[in-house]
Protein backbone atom coordinates (compact mmCIF):
# COMPACT_ATOMS: atom_id res chain seq x y z
CA UNK A 1 0.00 0.00 0.00
CA UNK A 2 1.47 3.40 -0.91
CA UNK A 3 0.81 4.27 3.04
CA UNK A 4 3.57 1.70 4.05
CA UNK A 5 5.85 2.72 1.26
CA UNK A 6 6.01 5.92 3.74
CA UNK A 7 7.40 4.12 6.59
CA UNK A 8 10.51 5.14 7.16
CA UNK A 9 13.72 2.12 8.11
CA UNK A 10 15.25 1.36 11.11
CA UNK A 11 18.50 4.10 10.73
CA UNK A 12 21.76 2.73 10.51
CA UNK A 13 23.49 4.06 13.97
CA UNK A 14 20.45 2.32 15.41
CA UNK A 15 20.66 -0.76 14.57
CA UNK A 16 24.41 -0.43 15.42
CA UNK A 17 22.71 -0.28 18.59
CA UNK A 18 20.67 -3.16 18.43
CA UNK A 19 22.91 -5.01 17.70
CA UNK A 20 25.50 -4.89 20.34
CA UNK A 21 22.65 -4.92 22.53
CA UNK A 22 22.20 -8.69 21.48
CA UNK A 23 26.17 -9.14 21.97
CA UNK A 24 25.52 -7.84 24.94
CA UNK A 25 22.33 -9.95 26.05
CA UNK A 26 24.16 -13.57 24.79
CA UNK A 27 27.03 -12.59 27.47
CA UNK A 28 24.56 -12.16 29.96
CA UNK A 29 22.47 -15.21 29.61
CA UNK A 30 26.02 -17.18 29.21
CA UNK A 31 27.19 -15.51 32.81
CA UNK A 32 24.05 -15.45 34.61
CA UNK A 33 23.76 -19.15 35.38
CA UNK A 34 27.61 -19.67 35.92
CA UNK A 35 27.90 -16.91 38.32
CA UNK A 36 26.49 -18.44 41.39
CA UNK A 37 28.37 -21.84 40.83
CA UNK A 38 31.37 -19.50 40.57
CA UNK A 39 30.67 -17.78 43.42
CA UNK A 40 29.73 -21.05 45.77
CA UNK A 41 33.25 -22.18 44.21
CA UNK A 42 34.76 -19.61 46.84
CA UNK A 43 33.67 -21.25 49.72
CA UNK A 44 30.42 -19.72 50.59
CA UNK A 45 27.00 -19.95 51.23
CA UNK A 46 23.64 -19.66 49.56
CA UNK A 47 23.40 -15.84 51.07
CA UNK A 48 26.86 -14.98 50.20
CA UNK A 49 25.88 -16.12 46.76
CA UNK A 50 22.73 -14.44 46.48
CA UNK A 51 24.82 -11.49 47.64
CA UNK A 52 26.72 -11.72 44.41
CA UNK A 53 23.89 -11.87 42.29
CA UNK A 54 22.35 -8.97 43.93
CA UNK A 55 25.28 -6.35 44.22
CA UNK A 56 24.73 -5.94 40.48
CA UNK A 57 21.59 -4.47 40.76
CA UNK A 58 21.86 -3.06 43.91
CA UNK A 59 25.24 -1.29 41.94
CA UNK A 60 22.57 -0.33 39.03
CA UNK A 61 19.65 1.14 41.40
CA UNK A 62 22.39 3.43 42.80
CA UNK A 63 23.93 4.53 40.18
CA UNK A 64 20.40 5.26 38.02
CA UNK A 65 20.38 8.66 38.97
CA UNK A 66 24.24 9.39 38.17
CA UNK A 67 23.86 8.41 34.51
CA UNK A 68 20.49 9.90 33.64
CA UNK A 69 22.74 13.29 34.41
CA UNK A 70 25.81 12.31 32.62
CA UNK A 71 23.99 10.94 29.84
CA UNK A 72 21.98 14.38 29.36
CA UNK A 73 25.89 16.55 30.23
CA UNK A 74 28.55 13.99 27.68
CA UNK A 75 26.05 12.38 25.49
CA UNK A 76 24.73 9.05 25.06
CA UNK A 77 27.32 7.48 22.49
CA UNK A 78 30.24 8.63 24.71
CA UNK A 79 28.29 7.08 27.83
CA UNK A 80 27.29 3.68 26.27
CA UNK A 81 31.02 3.26 24.91
CA UNK A 82 31.67 4.08 29.03
CA UNK A 83 29.31 1.68 30.51
CA UNK A 84 29.87 -1.21 28.54
CA UNK A 85 33.55 -0.86 28.67
CA UNK A 86 33.71 -1.09 32.64
CA UNK A 87 30.73 -4.41 31.90
CA UNK A 88 33.90 -5.71 30.26
CA UNK A 89 36.59 -4.55 32.41
CA UNK A 90 34.62 -5.71 35.26
CA UNK A 91 34.26 -9.46 33.47
CA UNK A 92 37.79 -9.49 32.97
CA UNK A 93 38.00 -8.97 37.22
CA UNK A 94 35.91 -11.82 37.77
CA UNK A 95 37.48 -14.18 35.93
CA UNK A 96 40.47 -13.34 37.73
CA UNK A 97 39.32 -12.65 41.31
CA UNK A 98 40.98 -14.48 43.92
CA UNK A 99 39.04 -13.78 46.82
CA UNK A 100 35.27 -14.03 47.88
CA UNK A 101 35.53 -10.09 48.79
CA UNK A 102 37.03 -9.40 45.50
CA UNK A 103 34.23 -11.32 43.46
CA UNK A 104 31.54 -9.21 44.84
CA UNK A 105 33.37 -5.86 44.60
CA UNK A 106 33.84 -6.71 40.71
CA UNK A 107 30.13 -7.72 39.98
CA UNK A 108 28.78 -5.14 41.39
CA UNK A 109 31.13 -2.78 39.48
CA UNK A 110 29.89 -4.60 36.47
CA UNK A 111 26.38 -3.23 37.49
CA UNK A 112 27.98 0.62 37.36
CA UNK A 113 28.35 0.28 33.70
CA UNK A 114 25.08 -1.66 33.03
CA UNK A 115 22.97 1.43 34.35
CA UNK A 116 25.36 3.86 32.06
CA UNK A 117 24.93 1.82 29.13
CA UNK A 118 21.36 1.25 30.03
CA UNK A 119 20.25 4.90 30.37
CA UNK A 120 22.09 5.90 27.60
CA UNK A 121 20.43 3.01 25.22
CA UNK A 122 17.20 4.40 25.71
CA UNK A 123 18.17 7.97 25.84
CA UNK A 124 19.85 7.55 22.39
CA UNK A 125 16.46 5.71 21.26
CA UNK A 126 14.65 8.62 22.05
CA UNK A 127 16.09 10.77 20.17
CA UNK A 128 17.15 8.95 16.78
CA UNK A 129 13.64 7.00 16.87
CA UNK A 130 11.58 7.82 13.89
CA UNK A 131 7.81 9.16 15.40
CA UNK A 132 6.32 7.39 13.27
CA UNK A 133 8.16 3.89 14.08
CA UNK A 134 9.05 4.37 17.54
CA UNK A 135 7.33 1.10 18.85
CA UNK A 136 8.40 -0.85 16.33
CA UNK A 137 12.07 0.17 17.33
CA UNK A 138 11.44 -0.24 21.05
CA UNK A 139 10.09 -4.18 19.92
CA UNK A 140 13.22 -4.37 18.32
CA UNK A 141 15.81 -3.03 21.10
CA UNK A 142 13.80 -5.24 23.40
CA UNK A 143 13.71 -8.26 21.31
CA UNK A 144 17.59 -7.87 21.17
CA UNK A 145 18.11 -8.40 25.19
CA UNK A 146 14.85 -11.48 25.17
CA UNK A 147 17.21 -13.41 22.18
CA UNK A 148 20.77 -12.80 23.56
CA UNK A 149 19.21 -14.27 27.41
CA UNK A 150 17.58 -17.07 25.23
CA UNK A 151 20.28 -17.88 23.01
CA UNK A 152 23.26 -16.86 25.73
CA UNK A 153 22.70 -20.14 28.09
CA UNK A 154 23.23 -22.36 25.04
CA UNK A 155 26.32 -20.59 24.02
CA UNK A 156 27.43 -21.17 27.57
CA UNK A 157 26.84 -24.55 27.88
CA UNK A 158 28.92 -24.94 24.86
CA UNK A 159 31.74 -23.38 26.90
CA UNK A 160 31.50 -24.88 29.76
CA UNK A 161 34.12 -27.66 29.18
CA UNK A 162 36.72 -24.53 29.12
CA UNK A 163 36.57 -23.56 33.20
CA UNK A 164 34.73 -22.19 35.14
CA UNK A 165 36.37 -18.78 34.47
CA UNK A 166 36.39 -18.40 30.49
CA UNK A 167 33.25 -17.57 29.82
CA UNK A 168 33.69 -14.30 31.91
CA UNK A 169 36.86 -13.44 29.95
CA UNK A 170 34.88 -14.43 26.48
CA UNK A 171 32.36 -12.41 27.31
CA UNK A 172 34.25 -9.29 28.03
CA UNK A 173 35.98 -9.98 24.59
CA UNK A 174 33.09 -9.43 23.35
CA UNK A 175 31.90 -6.42 25.13
CA UNK A 176 35.60 -4.41 24.15
CA UNK A 177 34.66 -5.50 20.32
CA UNK A 178 30.85 -4.03 21.16
CA UNK A 179 32.04 -0.92 22.89
CA UNK A 180 34.42 -0.23 20.04
CA UNK A 181 32.32 -0.36 16.99
CA UNK A 182 29.57 1.69 18.82
CA UNK A 183 31.75 4.16 20.14
CA UNK A 184 33.50 4.55 16.22
CA UNK A 185 29.58 4.34 14.82
CA UNK A 186 27.99 6.80 16.88
CA UNK A 187 30.70 9.55 17.87
CA UNK A 188 32.42 9.85 14.65
CA UNK A 189 35.38 9.88 15.80
CA UNK A 190 38.46 9.33 12.81
CA UNK A 191 36.05 10.20 10.48
CA UNK A 192 36.18 14.01 8.61
CA UNK A 193 34.26 16.44 10.40
CA UNK A 194 31.54 16.98 8.13
CA UNK A 195 30.53 13.53 8.56
CA UNK A 196 30.92 13.61 12.54
CA UNK A 197 27.52 13.91 14.51
CA UNK A 198 26.26 17.08 14.94
CA UNK A 199 26.60 18.84 18.85
CA UNK A 200 23.64 18.11 20.85
CA UNK A 201 22.71 21.02 22.22
CA UNK A 202 19.01 20.32 23.61
CA UNK A 203 17.99 21.56 26.57
CA UNK A 204 16.95 18.42 29.06
CA UNK A 205 13.49 17.12 30.22
CA UNK A 206 13.45 18.54 33.79
CA UNK A 207 11.89 15.23 35.85
CA UNK A 208 9.83 17.36 37.64
CA UNK A 209 8.09 18.54 33.93
CA UNK A 210 8.46 14.55 33.40
CA UNK A 211 6.06 13.77 36.80
CA UNK A 212 3.78 16.31 35.55
CA UNK A 213 2.36 14.25 33.27
CA UNK A 214 -0.24 11.41 34.87
CA UNK A 215 1.06 9.36 31.61
CA UNK A 216 4.61 9.23 33.17
CA UNK A 217 3.55 8.93 36.37
CA UNK A 218 1.88 5.76 34.72
CA UNK A 219 4.57 4.21 32.95
CA UNK A 220 6.92 4.19 36.08
CA UNK A 221 4.26 2.28 37.73
CA UNK A 222 4.05 -0.86 35.05
CA UNK A 223 8.01 -0.03 34.87
CA UNK A 224 8.21 -1.07 38.86
CA UNK A 225 5.22 -3.79 38.30
CA UNK A 226 6.87 -5.45 35.71
CA UNK A 227 10.66 -5.22 37.02
CA UNK A 228 8.83 -6.95 40.30
CA UNK A 229 7.19 -9.90 38.11
CA UNK A 230 9.15 -10.68 35.29
CA UNK A 231 12.96 -9.51 36.39
CA UNK A 232 12.20 -10.12 40.16
CA UNK A 233 10.10 -12.95 41.01
CA UNK A 234 9.85 -14.93 37.77
CA UNK A 235 13.38 -15.99 38.16
CA UNK A 236 13.93 -16.19 41.70
CA UNK A 237 10.54 -17.54 43.03
CA UNK A 238 8.86 -19.25 40.52
CA UNK A 239 12.07 -21.86 40.09
CA UNK A 240 11.62 -22.71 43.99
CA UNK A 241 8.08 -23.16 43.36
CA UNK A 242 8.23 -25.55 40.62
CA UNK A 243 11.26 -27.37 42.43
CA UNK A 244 9.21 -27.94 45.46
CA UNK A 245 5.74 -28.33 43.86
CA UNK A 246 6.68 -30.95 41.21
CA UNK A 247 8.79 -33.32 42.99
CA UNK A 248 8.11 -36.42 42.99
CA UNK A 249 5.17 -36.19 40.99
CA UNK A 250 4.75 -38.76 37.54
CA UNK A 251 5.82 -36.74 35.09
CA UNK A 252 8.66 -36.38 32.34
CA UNK A 253 10.41 -33.39 34.35
CA UNK A 254 11.46 -33.05 37.77
CA UNK A 255 10.94 -30.26 39.22
CA UNK A 256 13.70 -28.20 38.17
CA UNK A 257 13.49 -28.95 35.01
CA UNK A 258 9.94 -28.09 34.96
CA UNK A 259 10.93 -24.74 36.19
CA UNK A 260 13.68 -24.05 33.02
CA UNK A 261 11.07 -25.24 30.94
CA UNK A 262 8.32 -22.61 32.14
CA UNK A 263 11.14 -19.58 32.22
CA UNK A 264 12.20 -20.67 28.86
CA UNK A 265 8.20 -20.61 27.50
CA UNK A 266 8.16 -17.60 29.38
CA UNK A 267 10.43 -16.22 27.06
CA UNK A 268 9.21 -17.70 24.02
CA UNK A 269 5.74 -16.33 24.59
CA UNK A 270 7.20 -13.17 25.32
CA UNK A 271 9.29 -12.79 21.90
CA UNK A 272 5.81 -14.00 20.03
CA UNK A 273 4.46 -11.05 21.29
CA UNK A 274 6.49 -8.22 21.24
CA UNK A 275 7.27 -8.98 17.53
CA UNK A 276 3.58 -7.77 16.73
CA UNK A 277 2.68 -5.52 20.05
CA UNK A 278 5.70 -3.22 18.72
CA UNK A 279 4.59 -2.14 15.47
CA UNK A 280 0.70 -2.67 16.57
CA UNK A 281 1.44 0.65 18.94
CA UNK A 282 2.28 2.64 16.31
CA UNK A 283 -1.11 2.59 14.97
CA UNK A 284 -3.51 2.00 17.41
CA UNK A 285 -1.85 3.85 20.60
CA UNK A 286 0.42 2.45 23.84
CA UNK A 287 -2.44 2.31 26.58
CA UNK A 288 -4.48 -0.48 24.72
CA UNK A 289 -1.26 -2.81 24.65
CA UNK A 290 0.18 -2.44 28.25
CA UNK A 291 -3.55 -2.22 30.02
CA UNK A 292 -3.77 -5.49 28.36
CA UNK A 293 -0.14 -6.89 28.69
CA UNK A 294 -0.72 -5.93 32.89
CA UNK A 295 -3.78 -7.73 33.36
CA UNK A 296 -3.00 -10.93 31.10
CA UNK A 297 0.42 -11.19 32.98
CA UNK A 298 -1.22 -10.30 36.29
CA UNK A 299 -3.54 -12.77 36.26
CA UNK A 300 -1.88 -15.25 35.18
CA UNK A 301 0.93 -14.89 37.59
CA UNK A 302 -1.68 -14.49 40.57
CA UNK A 303 -2.66 -17.76 39.73
CA UNK A 304 0.74 -19.63 39.53
CA UNK A 305 1.04 -21.07 43.13
CA UNK A 306 -2.48 -22.29 43.22
CA UNK A 307 -2.92 -25.27 41.10
CA UNK A 308 -0.08 -27.53 41.44
CA UNK A 309 -0.19 -29.44 38.15
CA UNK A 310 2.73 -29.01 35.74
CA UNK A 311 0.77 -28.93 32.28
CA UNK A 312 -0.93 -25.53 33.71
CA UNK A 313 2.32 -24.47 35.41
CA UNK A 314 4.21 -24.36 31.65
CA UNK A 315 0.72 -22.99 30.01
CA UNK A 316 0.06 -20.11 32.71
CA UNK A 317 4.47 -19.32 32.17
CA UNK A 318 3.63 -18.91 28.72
CA UNK A 319 0.92 -16.76 28.38
CA UNK A 320 2.09 -14.75 31.28
CA UNK A 321 5.38 -14.08 28.57
CA UNK A 322 3.47 -13.29 26.24
CA UNK A 323 1.50 -10.71 29.01
CA UNK A 324 4.83 -9.43 29.32
CA UNK A 325 5.55 -8.65 25.70
CA UNK A 326 2.52 -6.94 24.85
CA UNK A 327 3.43 -4.23 27.51
CA UNK A 328 7.48 -4.08 27.05
CA UNK A 329 7.75 -1.94 23.77
CA UNK A 330 5.02 -0.06 24.24
CA UNK A 331 5.65 1.19 27.84
CA UNK A 332 9.02 2.16 26.46
CA UNK A 333 7.70 3.86 23.64
CA UNK A 334 5.68 6.13 25.73
CA UNK A 335 8.11 7.68 27.60
CA UNK A 336 9.87 8.61 23.97
CA UNK A 337 6.41 10.28 23.41
CA UNK A 338 6.50 11.71 26.93
CA UNK A 339 10.07 13.01 25.87
CA UNK A 340 9.57 13.79 22.35
CA UNK A 341 12.93 14.50 19.76
CA UNK A 342 13.60 17.98 21.32
CA UNK A 343 14.45 17.12 24.78
CA UNK A 344 17.20 15.10 26.42
CA UNK A 345 15.54 12.47 28.18
CA UNK A 346 18.54 10.95 30.07
CA UNK A 347 17.01 11.72 33.54
CA UNK A 348 13.34 10.37 32.72
CA UNK A 349 15.07 7.11 31.27
CA UNK A 350 17.43 6.79 34.52
CA UNK A 351 14.29 6.93 36.84
CA UNK A 352 12.24 4.89 34.48
CA UNK A 353 14.98 2.34 35.10
CA UNK A 354 15.21 2.76 38.73
CA UNK A 355 11.57 2.11 39.24
CA UNK A 356 12.15 -0.99 37.33
CA UNK A 357 15.45 -2.19 39.42
CA UNK A 358 13.70 -0.86 42.80
CA UNK A 359 10.46 -3.77 41.70
CA UNK A 360 13.47 -6.03 40.52
CA UNK A 361 15.58 -6.22 44.12
CA UNK A 362 12.07 -5.63 46.09
CA UNK A 363 9.83 -8.41 44.77
CA UNK A 364 12.25 -11.65 45.30
CA UNK A 365 13.05 -10.46 48.99
CA UNK A 366 9.30 -9.51 49.43
CA UNK A 367 7.52 -11.81 47.80
CA UNK A 368 10.31 -14.65 49.31
CA UNK A 369 9.29 -13.64 53.03
CA UNK A 370 5.75 -13.90 52.29
CA UNK A 371 6.09 -17.28 50.88
CA UNK A 372 8.13 -18.70 53.96
CA UNK A 373 5.31 -17.18 56.15
CA UNK A 374 1.99 -17.85 54.32
CA UNK A 375 3.00 -19.69 51.40
CA UNK A 376 3.37 -19.66 47.33
CA UNK A 377 0.17 -18.95 46.70
CA UNK A 378 -0.16 -15.70 48.77
CA UNK A 379 3.34 -14.85 47.75
CA UNK A 380 2.43 -14.77 43.77
CA UNK A 381 -1.03 -13.81 44.59
CA UNK A 382 0.63 -10.50 45.54
CA UNK A 383 2.56 -10.24 42.71
CA UNK A 384 -0.54 -10.35 40.59
CA UNK A 385 -2.24 -7.60 42.41
CA UNK A 386 0.59 -5.45 41.88
CA UNK A 387 0.55 -5.89 38.11
CA UNK A 388 -3.36 -5.50 37.48
CA UNK A 389 -3.13 -2.34 40.22
CA UNK A 390 -0.32 -0.82 37.22
CA UNK A 391 -3.26 -1.91 34.56
CA UNK A 392 -5.59 -0.11 36.89
CA UNK A 393 -3.31 2.88 36.73
CA UNK A 394 -2.85 3.17 33.12
CA UNK A 395 -6.57 2.51 32.52
CA UNK A 396 -7.19 5.75 33.69
CA UNK A 397 -4.10 7.33 32.24
CA UNK A 398 -4.07 9.31 28.62
CA UNK A 399 -3.04 7.50 25.53
CA UNK A 400 0.32 8.99 24.73
CA UNK A 401 0.70 8.45 20.69
CA UNK A 402 -3.29 10.02 20.17
CA UNK A 403 -4.93 11.07 16.93
CA UNK A 404 -4.06 14.61 16.83
CA UNK A 405 -7.05 14.98 14.58
CA UNK A 406 -10.23 12.26 14.86
CA UNK A 407 -9.32 9.66 11.62
CA UNK A 408 -5.94 11.87 11.73
CA UNK A 409 -2.29 11.11 12.20
CA UNK A 410 -1.63 9.61 15.35
CA UNK A 411 1.41 12.28 17.73
CA UNK A 412 3.84 9.47 16.59
CA UNK A 413 2.91 10.26 13.15
CA UNK A 414 4.39 13.95 13.74
CA UNK A 415 7.50 14.79 11.53
CA UNK A 416 11.07 15.08 12.95
CA UNK A 417 12.16 18.25 14.55
CA UNK A 418 14.77 20.16 14.16
CA UNK A 419 15.87 20.76 17.75
CA UNK A 420 17.48 24.15 16.03
CA UNK A 421 14.31 25.43 15.51
CA UNK A 422 12.77 27.00 18.16
CA UNK A 423 9.10 27.31 16.32
CA UNK A 424 9.41 23.73 15.58
CA UNK A 425 9.54 22.71 19.33
CA UNK A 426 6.49 24.89 20.41
CA UNK A 427 4.05 23.04 17.09
CA UNK A 428 5.79 19.59 18.97
CA UNK A 429 5.24 20.64 22.58
CA UNK A 430 1.87 18.02 22.24
CA UNK A 431 4.70 15.13 22.01
CA UNK A 432 5.31 15.61 25.36
CA UNK A 433 2.30 16.39 26.98
CA UNK A 434 0.28 13.85 24.80
CA UNK A 435 -3.24 13.28 26.17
Amino acid sequence: MPQDRDVPKIPAELKVLITATFLIAIGFGIVAPILPLYAESFGVGAFAVSAVVSSFGLARLLFAPVSGRVTSKFGEPYVYTTGVTIVALSMFLVALAQTYPQLLIFRGLGGIGSTLFTVSAMSYLARKSPPTIRGRISGAYASAFLLGNIFGPIVGGALAGLGPRAPFIIYGCSLVVAASVVFFTLTGVGRSKTHRPAPDDRPAMKLRQALSNSSYRATLTSFFANGWAAFGVRNSVTPLFAASAFAGMTFFLDGPQTAAVGLSLFAVGNVIAVTFSSRLSDRIGRKPLIVSGLFIAGVTTGVLGVFVNPWLFLALNTIAGAGTGLLNAPQQAAIIDIVGQDKKAGTVMATAQMASDVGGIAGPLLVGLIVDVAGYAWGFGLTGVILVTAALVWTFSPETNVPITPGGPRTGSLPKIDPTQSEAKTMFRHDSDAG
